[in-house]
């Protein structure tokens, strides 16, 4: 497998580990980045595009990151709590006032970004058209009750996640969620990063590809006391094959990225805010968004979780070597962007080849224990 691209010697391992991936048979197409102290060390790419094997990862492709997508939403939610435009203790009614309806008029916006606001799915019925829509699905979640008690667990809100911090958004700034991360975050840092892909970039989104045990959390979930995050409608792993899941805001999970943006975006998060000359937001708003929100299980995984407010942090995905102030986001399959203050690293990888595992992702496990062994 021929890697391309750039790594400086000193991570010479994560160059080894990501082609380990390719000769292993774990990897089909995708991208590794590191960015540590305000620099670039990292920026790998291979594999190729498409299941067919007839169009080579390129460095400027684009995939869907799922969930990391969660991360960057996060970063404009703390953008606009840095502006004074939000408060993560206040109702989200204050912002969104239908929001009120069924009992919610209590729920705050840290409820919401720490998934314990009791709204991890729909109750009524609601087709993924619906879901790229928007307004359906903001309207049903506006009019429905919750779930569950609001703060008295946490459930993995896996796609009402980006419509209920995006509607915030839309609210108080009155841009979309995919237009003020363009404007906000993307744009400024020179990070190939997107919510709604514009149709003219829709050549170079790579074919998500489902491997074995992809999907098995979604019948898991679907399985479980709490199983509202994986109906109305179902998360499909190959939605992203499709022009009109690209094309819609699903800031729950249709981000489209290279690895080289997620590194970028976190890089800047690590270095406390200012990357390359220009200030996205400070390193006290940075701190108050990766504070701790919830450490518990999470009821429908059945397994350990802990949040601040959007970030999982304190997660094994980080292989133990992380510093304890690391803070990310994983999505379906495979890809992961993290940023380590301590150690100055912001990381991103991606992949068109989605797996499931037991535990660690053994891609992500190898291309972490690279970096920090280098460091």
């Amino acid at each position: 497998m021929n890697i391309e691209g750039f790594c400086d010697p000193r991570f010479a391992g994560v160059r080894d580990a990501f082609a380990w991936c390719f000769a292993v048979g774990l990897e089909h197409g995708g991208g590794v980045s590191v960015v540590a102290d305000g620099k670039t060390v990292v920026e790998l790419w291979g594999g190729h595009a498409d299941a067919a094997r007839t169009r080579p990862w390129r460095r400027d492709t684009l995939i869907n990151v799922w969930s990391c997508t969660k991360g960057v939403v996060a970063l404009a939610i703390a953008m606009l709590v840095e502006r004074g435009k939000l408060d993560y203790a206040a109702p989200v009614a204050r912002y969104w006032p239908e929001f009120a309806e069924a009992g919610k008029e209590r729920i705050t916006l840290n409820q919401v970004m720490s998934h314990q606001s009791g709204l991890n799915g729909l109750a009524v019925p609601m087709d993924e058209a619906g879901l790229l829509a928007w307004t359906p699905y903001t309207d049903a979640l506006a009019g429905m009750s919750p779930l569950w008690e609001p703060g008295s667990r946490c459930v993995y809100h896996a796609l009402s996640y980006g419509h209920l911090a995006g509607e915030v958004l839309r609210r108080v700034d009155g841009r979309g969620v995919g237009r003020f991360i363009a404007e906000e975050i993307a744009g400024p840092l020179g990070a190939d990063f997107h919510v709604g892909l514009p149709e003219p970039e829709d050549a170079r989104a790579a074919e998500m590809i489902e491997g074995p045990k992809a999907s098995e959390w979604v019948d898991f979930v679907r399985a479980s006391p709490f199983p509202q995050a994986c109906d109305n409608p179902a998360p499909r792993a190959l939605a992203p094959n499709d022009r009109a899941w690209r094309a819609a805001e699903v800031p729950g999970g249709n981000g489209q990225s290279t690895a080289h943006a997620l590194a970028r975006i976190y890089g800047m998060m690590a270095a406390g805010g200012t990357f390359e000359g220009k200030r996205l937001i400070g390193r006290a708003a940075i701190e108050e968004a990766a504070r701790p929100r919830f450490r518990g299980m999470d009821d429908s995984f059945a397994l350990p979780t802990a949040f601040a407010a959007g970030y999982q942090i304190e997660d094994p995905v980080y292989a133990g070597r992380a510093s304890p102030q690391t803070f990310g986001h994983t999505g379906w399959g495979g890809a992961i962007g993290f940023a380590d203050p301590s150690a100055g690293v912001g990381f991103g990888y991606v992949t068109n080849r989605m797996l499931g595992f037991d535990d660690v992702d053994p891609r992500r496990e190898a291309l972490i224990d690279a970096v920090y062994g280098a460091l």
